[in-house]
């Protein structure tokens, strides 16, 4: 078996299985003296030529892959070819529909904008935190607005208290350039399912 501390970045052996990596050779592709072979069932078999190892997985109607072709000798493996990428470009479609793309949806507001724009843009701040997706919170100001910037802060902090509710603030308002900007992260329990 391999041992603990055996680390190659083609490949991992856990609980007996090995994922290989995309670029693999198979069959009379490997081009090298002897392999280190390993069964169906992950037993190592030891260092075989490669005639033998390709006349062994003939006999059994499989496949002959090289899956660690950086190991000295390169080691390979025994398998159905056809079934295992079938097998893996399922496991790949399956991972990638779990996964949640977190954008970051942007809010724009001056400093002095009404209490019922306000609220206009806090329904729709709320909207993209309900949704799982993170929120930048902009208050641009224009000429000589920026030496007021605790009008700024003040929207951020009426925003971020109106929004507490279901989100948090990651990032506090701070001045870049003629910008204030602050982000907001949806709470967990709080996002709403599309399934």
């Amino acid at each position: 078996m391999f041992e603990a501390g055996f680390c190659n970045p083609l490949f991992i052996f856990s609980g007996g299985e090995i994922l290989i990596s995309k670029d693999w050779r198979v069959n009379e592709d490997i081009r090298v003296k002897e392999v280190r072979l390993v069964s169906e069932d992950g037993e190592q078999l030891g260092i075989v030529p490669i005639n033998e190892a390709l006349t062994m997985a003939e006999e059994k109607m499989v496949d002959l892959v090289e899956v660690a072709p950086s190991a000295k000798p390169p080691v390979c493996r025994l398998m159905n070819y056809g079934k295992f990428k079938f097998e893996q470009s399922k496991r790949e479609k399956e991972s990638r529909k779990k996964q949640k793309i977190i954008s970051i949806k942007e809010v724009k507001m001056r400093p002095n904008i009404e209490e019922h724009d306000f609220q206009v843009k806090a329904k729709n701040a709320r909207k993209f935190l309900a949704a799982g997706d993170k929120l930048k919170f902009s208050i641009m100001f224009r000429g000589r607005q920026i030496t007021h910037p605790e009008l700024g802060e003040k929207l951020c902090i009426q925003l971020a208290k109106e929004l507490s509710d279901i989100s948090a603030v990651e990032k506090q308002p701070k001045v870049e350039g003629r910008n204030m900007v602050m982000i907001l992260v949806p709470k967990i329990e709080n996002i709403s399912k599309e399934d």
